[in-house]
């Protein structure tokens, strides 16, 4: 994507304006963590839409996979540095809807 033709939210949104990917990186703001425990923080998503979620988000370089040589594979994610950047974001946006929701 060209940086230089594109709206700064727009660019920010195709980076993580979809459905699970907020989803993902808040609960990554805990920490580490392995694969399975990230998917039963967000049940309502799918086998297949959370790979495809981990695959973006680590593509974009928000979010990194380490794989563990153990049996069985142990496999965690995190963020990056590039990821981290979005923490007051995604509170603010957690906070705005606990407070929308008391509304």
């Amino acid at each position: 994507m060209n940086k230089e033709n594109v709206c700064p939210l727009n660019y920010t949104m195709n980076l993580i304006g979809t459905k699970w990917k907020p989803l993902v990186l808040f609960h990554l703001l805990e920490g580490s963590l392995r694969s399975g425990i990230l998917q039963k923080k967000i049940p309502e998503i799918s086998n297949k839409m959370f790979t495809q979620t981990l695959r973006e988000l680590e593509k974009d370089g928000l979010i990194s996979r380490m794989v563990f040589p153990v049996v069985p594979p142990k496999v965690e994610y995190s963020l990056t540095k590039r990821g981290r950047s979005l923490e007051v974001i995604l509170k603010s946006l957690d906070k705005w809807g606990l407070d929308d929701c008391q509304i």
